[in-house]
């Protein structure tokens, strides 16, 4: 009997049942997308961190150490660590009071409903590549800790999330982060553990390190300009602020100061925790050398050189970091789509409908990242094309929204507009080092720049303004 299956499937089937207990009490579509905006202190600040904690912090940033040393660093731990401090600090506050369900609820109320469109339209697709990297991820694990092929494995993943966030909502997301980052945390620490004393000690253990990996340059970075190392730091920090992912936490916090600080302390618990795959990245170089590839570190590690029950523990946290992002991600990915576009096309769908509409989004975001997920050879390069994607345009254009009076919906969809055409030919046409910089400054520059030829009267939101057809 593979035990290894047995233990993962006993506890997906664990989380299962938290959805099922808990998808008893949504009864309206609030209840579904923001858990009834009633998240305390441990359920937001956990939900936060184990959301953000996926398989790109794991598996992703342990490979990625071990090929390049520090000099890897600038999506995580560091820059997803920056995007939870920018979002405790600068707008964590200003958006619960909002009382918004998402971002382009903001672009509505302040520019116009073809704005929210537009702006759902373009944030879609990053939640459902994310979605993608996790899937990926879990299917790998089923796949080295089994006999089932990495096709099989991938859609057995799949179909489990799946089914899994489809029935909870944010409330059973919430449940299930709170056990999932108690056990990323106890897994990986146990695991870096294991290895520091199968080294002979701290001291023995730090003297494998290659000194080369110890640098924050590499020969990568070297050949970059400037803006080119900068573009590096942008991309996770820039583009995953005003993720729906992060929002939708904050917002289904149940005051301000919950949003703040569970945010801010989501940010600390990310930096802290996010450090252990660092270490076995580095101490991987002598530890197992000349991986073929580097994304199987830690699961061989696992496999190769824990005992049974420190295995055990590791191969539950990583399923527990894959699934308390991918079921977040699929959500918000509805969020989106069902809040955003169908509900506003069908403003007389009763609250049991829009539940129904929710669910079958849901379903729909699952099946289009499990086909996604086939696409790329690496879990960090979806995550970095998902942060990129539509994200930094979307936060400049949400601080016009929160701080500027001036301009109106013509700007704002001129702006988002030339901003996704520039993303798209800086990254797929002209390569330069630099597109995400380029988009930033052609989104704010063409906001500005085109008052004086695209007038008409701004939208200045009323608080506490709800999308049509929603209580």
């Amino acid at each position: 009997m593979n035990w290894e299956l047995f233990g993962i499937a006993l506890y997906v089937l664990s989380m299962l049942f938290v959805g099922i207990w808990v998808s008893k009490k949504i009864k309206t579509q609030d209840d579904y997308f923001l858990a009834g905006r009633s998240l305390g202190p441990g359920l937001a600040t956990f939900s936060i961190f184990a959301t953000w904690f996926g398989a790109e912090t794991c598996v992703g940033t342990a490979g990625a150490v071990y090929r390049h040393g520090l000099s890897a660093l600038h999506a995580d731990p560091l820059g997803y660590t920056i995007c939870l401090l920018l979002m405790a600090f600068f707008f964590s506050k200003v958006l619960w009071r909002r009382k918004i369900t998402t971002i382009p609820d903001l672009f509505r109320e302040r520019f116009s409903p073809t704005t929210e469109k537009l702006a759902a339209i373009l944030m879609i697709p990053g939640s459902i590549i994310w979605a993608a990297a996790q899937i990926r991820a879990l299917g790998q694990i089923i796949h080295s800790n089994t006999e089932i092929g990495v096709t099989l494995a991938v859609t057995v993943a799949a179909g489990v999330v799946i089914c899994y966030t489809m029935l909870g909502g944010l409330l059973a997301d919430a449940y299930n982060d709170f056990i999932q980052g108690i056990a990323v945390i106890i897994g990986l620490f146990c695991m870096l553990a294991a290895v520091v004393i199968d080294l002979g000690g701290i001291g023995p253990a730090l003297a494998t390190i290659p000194l080369e990996k110890l640098s924050f340059s590499s020969p990568e970075t070297q050949q970059l300009s400037l803006l080119g190392n900068i573009e590096m730091w942008m991309v996770p920090i820039l583009g995953s602020v005003m993720a729906q992912e992060l929002v939708s936490r904050v917002v289904a916090s149940r005051s301000e100061k919950v949003a703040f600080n569970s945010t801010l302390r989501a940010a600390s618990i990310y930096l802290l925790v996010g450090c252990v795959p660092v270490m076995i990245g580095l101490l991987g170089q002598n530890y197992m050398p000349n991986l073929n590839d580097s994304e199987t570190l830690m699961p061989l590690i696992a496999k190769t050189h824990l005992n049974y029950a420190f295995y055990i523990i590791f191969i539950g946290a990583l399923v527990s970091a894959i699934l308390s992002t991918v079921d977040t991600t699929l959500l918000s990915a509805s969020a989106l789509a069902s809040h955003n576009l169908i509900y506003t096309a069908f403003p007389k769908l009763t609250e049991k409908q829009k539940v129904h509409v929710a669910r079958f989004g849901t379903l729909s975001s699952g099946v289009i990242a499990y086909l996604i997920a086939f696409s790329s050879e690496s879990i960090t390069d979806l995550v970095e094309t998902s942060s990129s994607m539509g994200g930094p345009s979307i936060l400049i254009m949400t601080m016009i929204a929160l701080w500027s009076k001036k301009g109106g919906p013509k700007n704002a969809i001129f702006a988002i507009l030339a901003s996704l055409v520039c993303w798209a030919t800086t990254n797929y046409y002209f390569e330069i080092e630099f597109p995400i910089i380029m988009t930033v400054v052609v989104c704010g520059a063409s906001y500005f720049l085109s008052l004086p030829f695209l007038k008409s009267a701004p939208r200045i939101e009323v608080p506490g303004t709800v999308a049509p057809g929603t209580k």
